[in-house]
């Protein structure tokens, strides 16, 4: 009977399973997911209501203070886009 020696089985990395709902992203990775360039992020806050909020990051209500988006409302809003293009 032949053992295999433990060191050599293949290892399997464990799998994090993190919720999207919890997950803040920063804005290059908004900017990343939904192909828009910075100003254009922000022109989308202003006129789109659907367009996913950021989240504060602190408690700093001056300009520049660090926010983050939700990634799982960022993706709802892609796949929303994405249904509304087999519409038109």
């Amino acid at each position: 009977m032949h053992i295999t020696p433990a060191h050599a089985q293949p290892r399997t990395a464990p799998i994090h399973q993190f919720d999207p709902a919890t997950i803040i992203i920063r804005i290059s990775e908004l900017s990343a997911i939904t192909g828009y360039a910075r100003p254009t992020i922000y022109k989308r806050l202003k006129d789109d209501p659907t367009f996913p909020k950021p989240v504060p990051l602190s408690n700093s209500k001056a300009r520049g203070a660090p926010v983050g988006w939700v990634l799982g409302e960022v993706q709802a809003w892609v796949r929303q886009r994405i249904a509304l293009r087999e519409v038109a």
